[in-house]
């Protein structure tokens, strides 16, 4: 069991060009943590979504445009406080459940994953919903544990978790992020969450971001299984 509180949170996300989103998203988490949370921001945006997450107190690390997992990833590692969450800058993830997320936390959950799909996640595109429940089985099947929601964007973690493991993926890091911690045995725990519709334009494709998001699946979950057989020898 923990004792963290709100002021030992890091809510984290990367941006590209989010403008129309990005205030209401900050002024959701500063509702949500009394404005106690650390909130770290790594943007390669053009629209000037860097200066509104500054207006709003956000700590911005600048980044050339390299990708969703590269920006989001940079944002953990760069968050100081012990519990680390993610999110969205897109409007699409419900930031009142911060402090529920911070108490399973507490309980002793190494992650707690949010799981868009438990309630049917309606306004999500009809493709991208058959999709993520697509990648779901095969993570399921490839990691030995029923995964629900591989691909969602709003997790909290211990800090040991993300320091102790090596994140490769780019596109597939949000899989890569659950995956990795299943299949070494952190305690996670998947919490049904709403979803909503996103605010401005997405940028994944979903036919190639789709292929690149399975690859990376099998890629980890190949990575995990040699990493068990190595270390049971």
């Amino acid at each position: 069991m923990s004792d963290y509180e709100l002021d030992d949170v890091s809510v984290v996300m990367g941006s590209y060009n989010e403008a129309e989103a990005i205030g209401p998203v900050l002024e959701d988490i500063e509702a949500a943590t009394d404005g106690q949370a650390e909130v770290v921001v790594v943007d390669s945006s053009t629209d000037g979504t860097a200066e509104i997450a500054r207006d709003h107190g956000a700590t911005v690390i600048d980044q050339e445009p390299q990708g969703y997992g590269y920006a989001v990833c940079e944002a953990l590692l760069s968050a100081t406080n012990p519990v680390r969450i993610t999110t969205d800058c897109d409007g699409t993830y419900p930031m009142e459940r911060i402090p529920d997320f911070l108490d399973l936390i507490n309980e002793g959950y190494d992650v707690v994953s949010g799981d868009r799909l438990y309630h049917g996640a309606d306004t999500m595109p009809t493709m991208n919903r058959f999709g993520n429940y697509a990648f779901a089985g095969l993570s399921s099947v490839l990691a030995g544990e029923y995964l629900h929601d591989v691909t969602t964007g709003m997790r909290a973690y211990r800090e040991d978790v993300i320091e102790e493991i090596t994140w490769t993926e780019n596109t597939g890091l949000s899989a890569e992020l659950l995956i990795r911690p299943t299949m070494r045995g952190y305690e996670v725990r998947e919490e049904p969450i709403a979803y909503d519709e996103r605010l401005g334009e997405t940028k994944l494709d979903p036919f190639s971001g789709g292929a690149e998001i399975a690859g990376s699946i099998l890629r980890v979950c190949a990575q995990e299984r040699r990493r068990q057989v190595t270390s049971f020898f």
